[in-house]
């Protein structure tokens, strides 16, 4: 895969990312079937061969159970190796909460840059809740973001929502924008066109659908757009997520 640049960033990540949900929690999730998770053996086998398959992108959160944690044990800390994760949200004893707040925004990438093993961090998107577009507007949370990339925590901050509103708020600020774009859901697409006119970097989540699209027409249909640079896909089988990478050749 040819890397992609992440709008005005500097940063390069592959088109085909990877999306950790599944490494650490398997609890309160949106899947159809259930799964176990993976022991630590089969993680370190799984990213091995994806670093060797050519995904340079990776995708996780505090509310991502333990994923944060064994990304940081096995990905090499290279430079051609991008992590994203998310303040906001976590997820702990079986339910998810949510903090905004200057304070647990530092607490959370201090944590980050801990399990993580990466200092500073690459990418830290907020992880919205549903009332995304109050949060795109939080002045605490985006000057608490904005100070943690002025003092090194962070090298580049970014807003994971659910409406386009609240992504088009956070045009104003962030560097890079997460947001759900597919075949069947082009509502952002306006959006996407903005933040490449203004050279703000664009990750989508849930390019498949949520598993209800085919790969082989939706990844090409997704990449295809202008100032988009990569898709973050969550699978543990590594045939999968090298079917995936084909298909988005």
């Amino acid at each position: 895969m040819v890397p992609r640049a992440l709008g005005r960033t500097g940063l390069s990540l592959s088109p085909i990312g990877y999306g950790a949900f599944k490494l650490g929690r398997n609890q309160g999730t949106r899947y159809a079937s259930p799964y176990a998770l993976p022991d630590d053996a089969a993680v370190a086998r799984l990213l091995a061969g994806l670093v060797d398959a050519g995904v340079t992108y990776y995708d996780t959160a505090p509310a991502y159970g333990t994923s944060e944690e064994r990304l940081g044990l096995v990905l090499p800390r290279s430079s051609g190796i991008v992590v994203s994760t998310k303040v906001g949200e976590r997820f702990e004893d079986g339910r998810s909460s949510h903090d905004f707040s200057a304070p647990m925004v530092r607490a959370s990438l201090e944590r980050s840059v801990r399990l993580l093993r990466r200092d500073p961090l690459d990418l830290v998107f907020v992880h919205a809740h549903a009332d995304d577009l109050t949060l795109s507007r939080d002045t605490e949370m985006v000057d608490a973001l904005v100070e943690a990339k002025r003092a090194g925590l962070v090298r580049f901050v970014g807003f994971s929502g659910k409406t386009v509103a609240a992504a088009r708020s956070a045009l104003a600020w962030a560097d890079a924008l997460m947001l759900e774009y597919h075949l069947d859901d082009r509502s952002h697409a306006q959006v996407v066109a903005e933040a490449c006119e203004r050279g703000v970097g664009v990750v989508v989540k849930k390019g498949l659908a949520s598993g209800r699209l085919d790969a082989a027409t939706a990844l090409p249909f997704v990449l295809s757009q202008p100032g988009v640079t990569s898709v973050a896909v969550g699978s543990l089988s590594l045939e999968r997520m090298k079917a995936n990478i084909a298909a988005a050749r």
